[in-house]
């Protein structure tokens, strides 16, 4: 396989008809060797539009989504980020290309050790923590946050770990329907919710869900 045209045309094709137009994101997709953060067994469809196994009952998600997260989070270099799932690096990798300082936080021992050493293999210096976002530790501050997985109740220890002027991707809701929101943070005491598009995701382990309906 020609990587680097499959790679193109994975940018080109699926990420770039789905919306995805600014110019330091595509770059970063087209940059971090995607192939690389796939599992062996997965590497044919490393550049298929669909999410990918990834072991631990978790998966990648499919490019175009991962292109959507970042534009929609407007990352620059001065930006210290949080990605809340790190899966097997991938979208960290991007985030490292576009933000000052990076955090990825994964529950999941095992994947968290797969990201650490495919980022070193490209020369990432994101840090990657074994981590349950749900904890009794605080999360810190940031100016861009991404959920790589969803809530089915919106938890607001998120949105409160932003900095002024920060933003937050989150997907909220239950199957059938979720919904993809980015919300930003414009006091100490305000932030402002736009509801982006509908996905599904599976949803982050721990999360908060609704309470069970009673007859």
């Amino acid at each position: 396989m020609d990587t680097l045209a499959a790679r193109q045309q994975m940018v080109d094709q699926q990420v770039r008809t789905w919306e995805v137009l600014d110019p330091a994101v595509l770059d970063a997709l087209a940059a971090v060797p995607r192939e690389e953060f796939v599992p062996a067994s997965y590497r044919e469809l490393a550049f298929a539009d669909a999410s990918i196994p990834i072991g631990f009952g978790q998966t990648m998600l499919a490019p175009k989504l991962q292109g959507r997260i970042l534009q929609a989070l407007g990352t620059g270099h001065s930006d210290a980020a949080l990605e809340v799932g790190t899966g097997t690096g991938y979208l960290c990798a991007c985030l490292s290309l576009l933000a000052g300082r990076v955090r990825s936080i994964e529950l999941h021992a095992g994947l968290a050790d797969i990201a650490r050493a495919n980022l070193r293999s490209i020369g990432s210096s994101a840090s990657i923590e074994t981590c349950d976002a749900f904890g009794a530790t605080p999360l810190g501050e940031y100016d861009v946050i991404a959920v790589t997985a969803s809530m089915p109740v919106y938890d607001r220890r998120f949105e409160q770990a932003l900095r002024i002027g920060g933003r937050l991707f989150a997907v909220v809701g239950e199957a059938p329907i979720m919904d993809a929101l980015l919300v930003r943070r414009i006091s100490a005491t305000q932030w402002l919710s736009e509801s982006l598009f509908e996905t599904m995701l599976e949803p982050l382990v721990g999360a908060p869900r609704p309470d069970a309906f009673v007859f």
